[in-house]
């Protein structure tokens, strides 16, 4: 069998879509080393870099397949005109598994896609207007087009149904996972300390980690933070790292309006080597998401030992369970009660921890792929044979 994967996620620094990506297809190459694998990838500008990318991920029954295109001009032209993808990666593909929510025009054999959720339509007002645009142009022809329509909660099948009940029957749940080796706990605390200090982060301190951008609920969160701030002499500071991506400046405002210049720090990306130091480090990670396909971020944390402060909405119970504090992510005084007692109660937070590491076992990116293969066989018979 030759199965291909879209490797555009995993070129540049990766989102959740990359990550969701590189997880999965790696343990497809290590479970099933009979099959042979191919990432397919357009290119033109920083070529030699991103072949450097794309080489972490080759294996004996993995290769690549690199395309002299742009990426972002072939998605534009193929909304409007049928620009075959055969005729840039061939025919010889079994199955082609399309990790961004849109299927091309003419691919060769059977087709996945996977659709993380519904947020350009439940919250439109937080995607950007290309990121809209194009999946009004493509997202009902790709799922018109693809076999199998992966997703990675029960939630986000729920709200692809409910925009999209046409397409209810190939809709497939295949949760995302998380890297046991890359997140754990790290307990050398002179450790800690140092690579905390690199980022101006001087004494305890929550963490949050992802995009700063509205759907993340931060202005909420710096509200609720401003109201614990005020019943505690001594805070611990709040720290957001993550690229600033849609609509954030409301967010640094926020911060001003408040007088919280000296206790909110933002460190833009933390270094990918730094990551389990600055999350074990923190007293818990907080993660008010208003909408989430699944929500990685908390995952990560509690394979840190790191308890995890986040909302009761979307998927994020599917991932964290019982084992977090789960606040009510319109309400300010719920957060603020949820930081308050994370704060003060250190056998809340030893709890946190145990019950966190526990939880995260569960999801591994081989249980992951297992699952994804199972969508494979249903559609290649021949995998089957």
């Amino acid at each position: 069998m030759r199965i291909a994967f879209d490797a555009l996620p995993l070129l540049g620094r990766k989102t959740g879509i990359g990550c969701c990506e590189a997880g999965q297809v790696t343990a497809l190459a290590r479970l099933y080393p009979e099959h042979d694998f191919v990432l397919n990838y357009f290119a033109m500008k920083d070529l030699k870099k991103h072949k450097q990318e794309i080489s972490y991920y080759l294996t004996k029954n993995m290769t690549a397949k690199h395309a002299f295109c742009s990426a972002y001009g072939y998605r534009i032209l193929s909304s409007f005109l049928p620009v075959n993808y055969d005729w840039f990666f061939g025919k010889n593909n079994s199955l082609t598994h399309f990790f961004n929510y849109i299927v091309p025009y003419g691919v060769s054999g059977k087709t996945v896609v996977t659709v993380h959720d519904m947020v350009y339509k439940a919250f439109p007002e937080t995607v950007r207007s290309r990121t809209r645009h194009m999946l009004d142009l493509g997202l009902v022809k790709s799922m018109q087009r693809a076999d199998r329509i992966v997703t990675d909660s029960e939630f986000s099948k729920s709200e692809i149904i409910k925009y999209y009940a046409e397409f209810e029957d190939k809709i497939r749940v295949v949760p995302c996972g998380v890297d046991g080796k890359k997140f754990y706990p790290v307990e050398n605390k002179n450790f800690i300390k140092a690579v905390c200090q690199k980022y101006g982060i001087m004494q305890d301190y929550f963490l949050y980690l992802g995009t700063i951008e509205p759907r993340k609920n931060l202005e909420r969160l710096i509200q609720a933070y401003a109201l614990f701030v005020k019943s505690h002499e001594n805070p611990a500071k709040l720290v957001l790292a993550g690229g600033k991506g849609w609509l954030y400046d409301n967010i640094f405002k926020k911060v001003t309006e408040l007088n919280l210049e000296k206790y909110v720090i933002f460190t833009q990306y933390l270094e990918e080597n730094d990551l389990c130091a600055v999350m074990s480090g923190a007293l818990a990670f907080v993660f008010p998401s208003i909408y989430e396909g699944f929500g990685m971020p908390p995952l990560e944390a509690m394979a840190c030992g790191t308890p995890v402060f986040t909302s009761g909405v979307a998927s994020l119970p599917e991932v964290t369970g019982t084992n977090a504090v789960i606040v009510n992510p319109e309400n300010i005084d719920s957060m603020a009660k949820g930081l308050h007692a994370l704060f003060i109660d250190k056998n809340l937070r030893e709890n946190l921890k145990i019950q966190g590491l526990a939880r995260a076992k569960l999801f591994s990116w081989e249980r992951s792929a297992k699952l994804l293969y199972q969508v494979y066989q249903e559609i290649l018979p021949e995998v089957n044979a």
